[in-house]
C-alpha cells in the first residue's frame, strides 16, 4: 500500500530509504464503501487522504438539493476539504466514496509532524499545490469560455478513464450541465464519427 504511496511521491521528487522508513507511521489505512461518506458538510474535516484503490466525488449540495461536484479523485489523488482541514472550521464539501476505497489518511498534525521530520515531503506537497492551483484555474476558465460539447471533449481528452467509471449524471453535475445534454452530446459525437 505504501509502495504505491511512494510511487506517486517519487514522480515529483526522490525519497531516502530513511524517508520511507518514517513516512508510514504518520498515516492511518481506512477502507470504505460505496456511498459511504469520508467527510459530511458540517463536520471538520480531520484527515488529508491519499487513495489508494477505488474513486470519490468531493460536492455540496445547493438550496434545492442539488449535488454541485467539485471533483473527483481516484487512485493518485488526495481528497480533503483543505480549508476546513487546515483552518478546523466546518467543511463545505461533502466526500462521498464512488467505489469501495481505501486510503492512506493523515490528520493535521501527523502532516506537520511528517513535513517537520521528512523535509523533502514539503516540497512534494509544494508541487501538488501548484499543480492544484494551475488545474483548478485552467477548470475555471473552461468553465467561462467553452461551451458543453467542448467541456466534455476537454474531459473526454485529459481523463479518458472517468468516463468509463463515473455514472453520466455525475459527470454532468462536474461539467454543471443536465445528464440529457451530455446525452445529447455523446450522439453528436458518434453522429460525427
Amino acid at each position: 500500500m505504501f509502495d504505491f504511496l511512494f510511487t506517486h511521491i517519487e514522480t515529483k521528487t526522490t525519497l531516502t530509504e530513511q524517508d520511507k522508513e518514517a513516512v508510514p507511521s504518520f498515516f492511518t489505512v481506512k477502507k470504505f464503501r460505496r456511498k459511504q461518506f469520508l467527510l459530511q458538510e458540517g463536520e471538520v474535516c480531520k484527515q488529508l487522504s491519499f487513495i489508494v484503490k477505488g474513486l470519490i466525488k468531493t460536492y455540496n449540495v445547493d438550496e434545492k438539493g442539488e449535488d454541485h461536484i467539485n471533483m473527483f479523485g481516484w487512485e493518485g489523488w488526495w481528497i480533503s476539504d483543505f480549508y476546513s482541514f487546515l483552518r478546523g472550521t466546518p467543511a463545505l464539501l461533502n466526500i462521498e466514496a464512488i467505489e469501495p476505497t481505501e486510503i492512506l489518511a493523515i490528520t493535521l498534525d501527523n502532516y506537520e509532524a511528517m513535513l517537520a521530520k521528512v523535509p523533502i515531503m514539503e516540497r512534494y506537497f509544494r508541487i501538488l499545490y501548484q499543480n492544484s492551483i494551475l488545474t483548478k484555474e485552467r477548470r475555471l476558465m473552461s468553465t467561462i469560455t467553452h461551451t458543453a460539447e467542448e467541456k466534455y471533449l476537454q474531459l473526454q481528452q485529459q481523463h479518458p478513464e472517468m468516463l468509463q467509471r463515473i455514472p453520466q449524471n455525475l459527470i454532468a453535475s462536474y461539467l454543471g450541465l443536465a445528464p440529457e445534454t451530455i446525452s445529447r452530446i455523446k450522439r453528436n459525437i458518434a453522429d460525427k464519427k
